[in-house]
């Protein structure tokens, strides 16, 4: 399966295509026929992070960093970087090595039989299969907590492009794993959850993750990733809750025959507990991003408190024949919508928009480009008093 068919409408992840493919593993066919594939994250922590978020100052001393923290190096243009052995001293005037084949063992025409092993060593080889088994095992539990295993799809049209994962997922999970203390014990909504990468990272720092889509199958998809990550927020007490959130609606779904419906208690809990939003590359369509601010503006103004909505963004420039130019209109598009929900004045609350840099560290082996960006938007109730002013 690592021959995809490319149509006119079909949308692959920069995650996906500067991945091995030997990551990749087809696991079944979902409900549309699409092959869902399963790739593996590894979380980088201490020094290979904070390296990767500084990387470019020092060449020689970079490459040697990153050997000794076991991560790749990438090249100018993202490209795997494979660093050769050096060659042995050669003959002068030759370029082929010198070959010293070195005779470790003669074979005997007759083989001596192995005699046979006494009980006490036949016990303490038992035992000490048992014990390298046990350290096995143990390591790999080690490892398995700082790795994130997602089910995915490659290759989608545009209106399936959920079921991929983005870049703006992976920087968006940077700065909630930089910042561990903002978050913790926190209750949070997702909006356009997707694959649900980016709440499983928040789960491991928050008490209760809200993630949000639309789609059955992409909803079932994203619960079953939160269940094969859930080694990973057991031991932090996090935990993620899958339903659905439709834009285009007006009230969100209670109706317990409904698979990801919400409760009743749910839905109050979203509304007096909420201080994050978040949401990761849901803005690259202009309707679409229409009924994100929309959602956006009509949850918070339904929230007991201030909350805080990050929004990460990638900048995708287009050559369209309208300008004749490389244009990134759903950017734009979306730099509007920020202008004009901080300029509302008769609302519930008020909005406060801002960047943050992205020179936090990075946890995630993925290429930062300077066209991803990070955006907050604070959202403050307003007082009763000022609610009724500006109602009239």
């Amino acid at each position: 399966m690592d021959q995809m068919t490319f149509h006119y409408d079909t949308v692959l992840s920069d995650v996906h295509m500067h991945r091995p493919s030997s990551r990749h593993l087809m696991t079944r066919l979902n409900h549309m026929g699409q092959p869902v594939f399963v790739s593996r994250f590894r979380i980088l922590t201490g020094r290979a992070a904070e390296h990767k978020a500084g990387s470019g100052s020092d060449g020689e001393e970079e490459e040697e960093e990153e050997e000794q923290d076991g991560t790749v190096q990438l090249d100018e243009d993202g490209d795997f970087e494979v660093t050769h052995r050096p060659r042995r001293t050669s003959v002068a005037g030759e370029d082929r090595e010198l070959v010293c084949p070195v005779i470790l063992k003669q074979s005997d025409p007759e083989p001596e039989p192995e005699p046979e092993p006494e009980p006490d060593q036949e016990e303490k080889e038992k035992e000490d299969e048992e014990e390298e088994e046990k350290e096995e095992k143990e390591e790999e539990a080690r490892c398995s907590r700082d790795v994130i295993t997602i089910e995915h799809t490659m290759a989608t049209p545009l209106e399936d492009v959920g079921k991929q994962v983005w870049r703006g997922a992976f920087l968006l999970a940077d700065f909630i794993l930089s910042e561990p203390q903002s978050f913790r014990g926190a209750t949070v909504l997702e909006l356009g959850g997707g694959t649900g990468f980016t709440s499983v990272v928040m789960a491991t720092v928050a008490k209760t993750v809200y993630c949000t889509d639309v789609g059955d199958d992409l909803l079932s998809m994203c619960e079953r990733n939160v269940a094969l990550n859930r080694h990973l927020l057991e031991p932090k007490g996090g935990e993620v809750r899958v339903r659905r959130l439709d834009w285009l609606q007006h009230h969100l779904c209670t109706d317990a025959d409904t698979e990801f419906s919400w409760s009743e208690e749910e839905v109050s809990d979203l509304h007096d507990n909420t201080t994050f939003i978040i949401a990761a590359d849901v803005c690259y369509d202009d309707d679409l991003t229409d009924a994100f601010f929309r959602t956006l503006y009509k949850l918070c103004s339904n929230f007991s408190r201030p909350c805080a909505v990050l929004i990460s963004i990638e900048k995708r420039m287009n050559f369209t024949l309208r300008h004749l130019d490389v244009t990134c209109e759903a950017y734009s598009h979306f730099r509007a919508c920020l202008e004009q929900l901080q300029a509302l004045q008769d609302g519930r609350c008020s909005f406060r928009v801002e960047p943050l840099t992205s020179n936090f560290p990075q946890f995630l082996l993925y290429e930062r480009i300077e066209h991803l960006e990070l955006w907050k938007v604070t959202s403050t109730p307003l007082p009763a008093g000022l609610q009724e002013d500006s109602g009239s």
